[in-house]
């Protein structure tokens, strides 16, 4: 997933193949040493083999941040697909101050986010990537 806080991400449309998908933590993985990821985070490509589809919960707002996850899932085998959750910044901002306690994003980690968007393609790797925009309902 890819997209503001608040974006609608966590209610967004999910092809039937992916709705039972286990969601990775909202967080996503963490560098380890030398920046790969612990395997005891379950982001190694041995768990996702296992797995038949993962859902990253997650900004991932430019491909710096997308090709970590990029590379596991190429190295475990698995196809990997890039959703992203266009909405207006003023539906992220407006979702978000109706948070409460650490759900709300301060703001200027929503604005970080936002300068750092970049639109997901297939030149990072993914094998398709598409847009969504507000899901029905609202949520984020």
């Amino acid at each position: 997933m890819v997209g503001l806080q608040g974006s609608g991400n966590r209610r967004a449309h999910v092809p039937p193949p992916l709705a039972g998908s286990r969601r990775a933590p909202a967080r996503g993985p963490s560098p380890g040493p030398a920046g790969g990821r612990p395997a005891s985070d379950g982001w190694s490509p041995s768990s996702w083999r296992r797995r038949r589809s993962v859902v990253v919960d997650n900004p991932n707002p430019s491909p710096e941040d997308r090709a970590a996850l990029v590379a596991a899932a190429r190295e475990a085998g698995v196809p990997v697909r890039a959703v992203w959750v266009d909405a207006p910044v003023e539906v992220c901002l407006a979702r978000n101050e109706a948070r409460a306690g650490q759900a709300r994003v301060p703001l200027v980690g929503v604005f970080a986010t936002l300068g750092r968007l970049v639109p997901p393609s297939v030149a990072e790797g993914f094998g398709r990537a598409d847009v969504v925009g507000r899901p029905p309902g609202g949520g984020g």
